[in-house]
């Protein structure tokens, strides 16, 4: 054991003799300022859904949900519905949710990013807001990745690679809905 204590002091007091006070807390400083930084990473969302998962009703593969609206065509299960023109993520409308509405359980984020989508039915651009629904089990189903005018990081307002959930009870990602805020005014 005096092996070992005599070990620990050479090596404490040489590590003394080669540093400084200020070295040691500008050291801690940066560690402690890292690990404040690291919540703020892009996380990776939930893995991609298993492609044959046509007998899970929640996969997608299901009949269109409530189709029956001319000026809202499309089905809101599928990555090809066309308020999902940004989205990044799973879709709510298959976790019990809509498309513009968190499932049970869950808490929409107040912190969104947006993007402009274009509507077949009318042949306008609607400017979408997609909020993260936050606090329950993601399972990856009706996993989308749609890019269409999406942003490095840099600019995280129009970025959706970023999971949202931020001032919410859970930071646990569920799902995405899209939500429209407005037409803009460039229709033919």
């Amino acid at each position: 054991m005096a092996q070992f204590d005599n070990l620990t002091e050479s090596v404490l007091r040489s590590f003394a003799r080669h540093t400084s006070r200020r070295s040691i807390f500008g050291m801690l400083g940066g560690l402690l300022a890292g690990a404040a930084a690291l919540p703020l990473l892009p996380v990776a969302r939930a893995g991609e859904g298993d492609t044959n998962s046509a007998s899970d009703p929640n996969s997608g593969q299901s009949a269109p949900q409530g189709g029956s609206n001319p000026q809202d065509p499309g089905d809101p299960t599928k990555c090809d519905y066309w308020r999902y023109c940004a989205v990044d993520g799973s879709l709510c409308a298959c976790y019990g949710g809509s498309v513009n509405s968190c499932p049970p359980g869950t808490e929409m984020s107040p912190i969104t990013w947006i993007g402009t989508c274009h509507n077949p039915a009318d042949q306008r651009h609607y400017i979408i807001s997609y909020n993260d629904c936050c606090g329950g089990v993601a399972s990856g189903r009706c996993s989308c990745q749609n890019n269409q005018g999406d942003r490095p990081p840099v600019r995280p307002q129009n970025s959706n690679e970023v999971t949202w959930c931020f001032d919410t009870k859970s930071q646990v990602y569920t799902c995405t809905t899209a939500n429209i805020l407005g037409a803009t005014n460039d229709h033919k």
